[in-house]
């Protein structure tokens, strides 16, 4: 779990802190109260930090790509007192971050377009059979026992899976990708822990490319990304191996903890709320609105901006190098844009959710996502259709860049 080495937090107002087991178990009344008191909270906690809890400023600040740059998106930075050294690896393969998520304009515009069609909804329906019968799988493993952990056995193992297949690597490595995303994301004040997984991606991500250079090279047909990435750089002299690498490790990254900490959030919700459940199990047509409903309530990720230039936003003095944390999840339970925002209605018809960010950066596998947790949610209710959360107090939320449950007991009720 991640967990805060600096201490409790006494003023939320000008000393907040996004691994503070507090925000990490509910964080919802948290955000209310700075929407009441500061809705743009302050933190010299590892720098300098602005944290905006309304939905109208969260997308504003969104849209502001100018002052609001996206070349710094890590909420909790690496230590950088600390210097480590990418053994075997030259720093240049790594100058362009992750596009497009770590890019601004030109840069970000072309490489967003790259890579958009895979995941048209088109694309996306390709692999609704590969995700459910993943689902279907790995429910088989499970199915006759009277208790699971719902993150560990199912949640995570679904996306991981998919990312696989899309960027064509074993599905044997499955375990490592979480572990290494795991180590990048969660354990985010532990910065050698985090500077190992992204050092053994990026060794990993390098080889797969020379491997793929290598069978293309020799005529081989190839329907991956990476392939197609590629391929693409006869085309386009811009698309060097950096930008295959950073896109790659994007896909990579980007695309497993998000989802599965959505999935595991949907299996909470409905664990705890048995009439949530039986209305899913009744009435399997308003799927799509609840998977809406679930990812609004339960926003998974928060993501950072640099300031460009000292600016005053809102009365706020933020100066030039200091971070802003895009707080979706905080934006997604304001009461002036959703009625009854700390109700989840699995029919809500008015949902104008940023789960997904706002503005030229808003997230490109957002239909992966959707049909990923529509598929978790589905097939695990069709097969088991009788579950609770055994023991709430035994669930162990993770947080920070992205939250979700990362132990989740639940009980089959024969």
């Amino acid at each position: 779990m991640t967990t805060s080495k600096l201490g409790p937090v006494n003023n939320w107002e000008d000393d907040f802190d996004i691994l503070d087991g507090a925000y990490l178990n509910n964080p919802f009344e948290i955000w209310d109260h700075l929407r009441n008191s500061c809705p743009i909270a302050h933190s010299n906690r590892r720098g300098s930090n602005w944290l905006p809890t309304t939905y109208e400023d969260v997308t504003k600040i969104a849209h502001d790509v100018a002052t609001f740059s996206s070349t710094q998106v890590l909420v909790i930075p690496f230590i950088e007192s600390q210097s480590f050294s990418y053994e075997n690896i030259n720093p240049e393969v790594l100058g362009y971050g992750a596009p497009p998520i770590t890019a601004d304009p030109p840069l970000h515009t072309w490489t967003r377009r790259l890579i958009l069609p895979w995941f048209s909804h088109k694309k996306v329906s390709e692999y609704e059979p590969l995700t459910q019968a993943i689902c279907k799988k790995l429910i088989d493993k499970f199915s006759k026992r009277t208790t699971i952990d719902g993150a560990t056995e199912y949640a995570q193992q679904i996306p991981v899976r998919v990312i696989s297949h899309i960027l064509g690597v074993p599905e044997d490595m499955t375990d490592i990708f979480t572990t290494w995303v795991r180590d990048f994301l969660e354990f985010a004040d532990n910065s050698l822990n985090r500077f190992n997984s992204i050092r053994e991606i990026v060794l990993y991500l390098i080889g797969v490319i020379e491997e793929r250079k290598i069978l293309l090279s020799k005529g081989q047909h190839l329907d991956d990304m990476i392939s197609f990435l590629i391929q693409e750089q006869k085309n386009n002299p811009e698309i060097n191996d950096a930008i295959v690498l950073g896109m790659s490790i994007l896909l990579l990254i980007a695309g497993i903890d998000t989802t599965w900490s959505a999935i595991g959030s949907a299996l909470w919700h409905l664990g705890k709320n048995p009439h949530d459940l039986l209305m899913l199990k009744q009435q399997p047509e308003i799927m799509d609105t609840a998977v809406e409903e679930i990812l609004r309530a339960y926003s998974p990720v928060t993501m950072a901006r640099v300031v460009t230039k000292d600016t005053e936003f809102n009365g706020c003095p933020m100066k030039q190098g200091e971070k802003v944390l895009m707080n979706f999840p905080a934006a997604n339970r304001d009461p002036k844009v959703f009625e009854n925002p700390e109700t989840v209605d699995l029919k809500r018809k008015i949902n104008r959710h940023v789960a997904f960010g706002s503005g030229i950066h808003r997230c490109g596998g957002a239909n992966l996502a959707r049909m990923e947790l529509k598929m978790a949610i589905s097939t695990f209710i069709d097969n088991l259709p009788n579950f609770m959360v055994d023991n709430d107090d035994d669930v162990v939320w993770a947080g920070g860049q992205v939250r979700g449950p990362r132990k989740l007991p639940l009980k089959f009720i024969k």
